[in-house]
């Protein structure tokens, strides 16, 4: 039941932010309800089940620490900023049909894909304890180190933006200095910790689909493609920047 009830509660989510993207013209809203949405799903899971174990109440917290991280991080850098560059870039495309692109090409595909993400707390949550596992302890300590990659990577990019004199200069410092992409490997390794801590479920290996896909969405699709290719054409030095620096895992640069 859990797995219908969920896929209600994000159609009916991102049903209401579409109609309120189309009435402010502003489809970037979706990116913050991306990580508000599973701390909804965590918490409608736990409600609609008798799972209420020990892991249900380590996944349940690792996804709303995470998510309402996510969407308050977003929130702050995008409420009262113009439109994300993606979806301006789709809205010219479609024109006067970008309410229907952005319903079907945004809001729908990213209810699909939360949905397919929810995997590991649906089932993890849901399901009774067994016993104690060590997967609980391993895929709590993954879930940290990913968490803090993502947040602190997250953090010290908002801080450098902030800072006039760094306008048009390239992030190189921090964690930046060992990865291109610190937050996403950190938004990837926090998610491979919270399927670790669902497959100690009978069932729970089926979760691990969530950490797979949106480790190859970030690595191949919208993530690292994307933005590395604005970034070449708006940050003098990033070819070097390419040359020294692990694109993902974080690792000491490369000497030039």
């Amino acid at each position: 039941m859990v797995l219908w009830v969920v896929a209600a509660v994000i159609a009916g989510m991102m049903l209401t932010v579409w109609a309120i993207s189309v009435a402010i013209r502003d489809a970037g809203i979706v990116d913050i309800l991306w990580g508000f949405g599973f701390v909804v799903v965590a918490w409608v899971s736990l409600l609609v089940t008798d799972g209420h174990g020990v892991r249900a109440a380590l996944l349940v917290a690792m996804a709303t620490t995470w998510g309402l991280r996510l969407a308050i991080h977003l929130a702050f850098r995008n409420i009262g900023a113009e439109e994300d560059f993606r979806y301006q870039s789709m809205r010219r495309r479609a024109g006067d049909r970008f309410w229907l692109t952005s319903l079907l090409r945004v809001f729908g595909l990213q209810a699909a894909a939360m949905w397919v993400m929810s995997l590991p707390l649906m089932i993890g949550i849901s399901r009774a304890d067994q016993g104690w596992s060590a997967l609980w302890v391993i895929g709590a300590v993954v879930f940290l180190i990913g968490f803090g990659f993502e947040a602190i990577g997250d953090w010290q990019l908002a801080r450098f933006k902030a800072d006039p004199s760094n306008a048009g200069k390239l992030m190189d410092r921090g964690l930046w200095h060992y990865s291109r992409h610190p937050n996403y490997f950190g938004d990837a390794t926090a998610w491979w910790g919270i399927g670790l801590v669902a497959a100690s479920t009978p069932i729970g290996i089926v979760g691990l689909i969530a950490p797979a896909m949106i480790t190859w969405i970030l690595v191949k699709v919208s993530g690292v493609p994307m933005v590395e290719h604005r970034m070449k054409r708006k940050r003098p030095g990033y070819d070097e920047y390419i040359q020294r620096t692990s694109t993902f895992l974080p690792r000491r640069p490369r000497p030039q």
